[in-house]
């Protein structure tokens, strides 16, 4: 599969030898949703600025839609969403729009054209003419989404794009998202809101104290970790473990790594003794779990590091 973004051994030292980035490496292919993770103060925003390079990094290899990070006319192709974005609270939304539209180069007639459709898209249609400064962080952050698709990007980059967002945008969101990667964009999103992420979530990185702990496909990452659970109400038979079976009590039973044909003789042999089965069902890893792990891995990493200095968390 081609990539969108493929950097190796990013490193980012700011002064006072504040270490963010050392040495991040990933892959984001095409028409995918790309989750970033980490802990506050990862180096996942400084990342981001990077790509875009609103920062530049200390040493960075690699590229953007296949030319070099960096590269101005490939920007042109990125939608970008800042963390804590600013529109200027005397213009209005449609106003907003046209300013960020003629600053990608868009001519005006193409601009009325997608701000129209944008903000449809993002159900801000009815506030167009009034000013940004009125606005909920909601709502700012719904014309930042149209602000970041209004040049029709291939890859859009977004950095924490539901915060402030109220449940039921957020799912609007999230379905927008899925939208926009059915029509074949790409996007990598920066989040730390993972119960946001789950359902979406095509590829991820987990970034801790500036490297990459765990990268892949959700089912990468949690091949092997997925079990089958089978919850039956009913004394349970003799050959179940003492500590699973609750006498008279909706019990279960898990099966660490099973397939479903291999589940099947387990419900017969539950129901032959006089059991009700009451649900079966495969679970994976979530993405909170799989998070921990992979702040686990961190720690060992650095705990087995040559003259790792403490304190150089960014």
């Amino acid at each position: 599969m081609p990539t969108a973004i493929e950097i190796c051994n990013v490193h980012k030292t700011f002064r006072k030898k504040v270490r963010a980035l050392r040495g991040v490496s990933m892959r984001v292919d095409h028409g995918q949703i790309f989750c970033l993770l980490g802990p506050n103060g990862a180096g996942k925003s400084t990342l981001v600025k990077i790509l875009m390079t609103v920062i530049h990094a200390s040493r960075i290899s690699g590229t953007m839609l296949g030319r070099p990070i960096g590269h101005k006319a490939t920007l042109r192709r990125v939608g970008y969403l800042p963390e804590h974005h600013r529109f200027p609270i005397f213009m209005t939304a449609e106003q907003a729009l046209h300013f960020y539209g003629a600053l990608s180069g868009m001519r005006r007639r193409a601009r009325r054209r997608r701000i129209d459709a944008m903000l449809d898209l993002v159900g801000m249609t009815g506030w167009r003419k009034h000013r940004v400064g009125t606005f909920s962080k909601g709502m700012q952050q719904r014309i930042g989404i149209a602000q970041a698709l209004l040049h029709d990007p291939e890859l859009l980059l977004l950095d924490e794009p539901t915060d402030g967002v109220d449940p039921i945008g957020r799912r609007e969101i999230r379905d927008l998202l899925v939208q926009l990667r059915d029509e074949g964009r790409t996007i990598l999103i920066n989040s730390h809101i993972l119960s946001e992420l789950e359902t979406i979530c095509d590829q991820l990185a987990v970034v801790v104290k500036g490297r990459v702990s765990l990268e892949g496909t959700v089912d990468e990452l949690t091949s092997g970790r997925r079990r089958w659970v089978v919850a039956y109400e009913g004394a349970g038979p003799e050959w179940i473990e003492e500590e699973t079976r609750k006498d008279g009590r909706l019990t279960q039973v898990m099966l660490p790594g099973a397939d479903a044909a291999e589940v099947q003789p387990i419900i017969d042999r539950i129901r032959q003794a006089g059991c009700t089965i009451t649900a079966v069902s495969e679970v994976r890893e979530s993405l909170e779990d799989l998070f921990m792990r992979a702040l686990v891995l961190a720690g060992e990493d650095e705990g087995s590091t040559p003259g790792a200095a403490k304190g150089e968390d960014a």
